[in-house]
């Protein structure tokens, strides 16, 4: 299960809770059948837990969810894209470092390391 901090967004939300978020936003695209998806579960948690209050970090099911991946040009998964004044600055796909992820949110945020 998500941890609490981890947000929910979909279609219909993406706009408020996504472009129009004045944090930094971590937007992980995933689907429930999706072995790598799951492995990075731990990671998202754990970011959300890091940076709440400073940036939102969810997740994003492409399956109950289709026109925003399509906006986005999602091919594969799990991606993830870091969104910043609603725009995407930053994307990844596959497994990605906890590490990596974190120095990008901070960069964003404007936290120091």
């Amino acid at each position: 299960m998500a941890s609490e901090q981890v947000k929910i967004f979909t279609d219909a939300s993406f706009q408020s809770d996504v472009l129009n978020s004045d944090q930094p936003v971590l937007v992980d695209f995933w689907a429930e059948w999706c072995m790598p998806c799951k492995m990075l579960t731990p990671t998202i948690d754990a970011l959300a837990t890091d940076f709440a209050g400073k940036a939102k970090v969810g997740k994003f099911d492409i399956d109950s969810n289709r026109q925003v991946p399509t906006q986005y040009g999602i091919q594969a998964i799990p991606t993830i894209i870091l969104f910043k004044g609603g725009q995407p600055v930053k994307k990844w796909v596959g497994i990605t470092k906890k590490d990596e992820l974190a120095a990008a949110l901070k960069d964003a945020a404007g936290a120091k390391a």
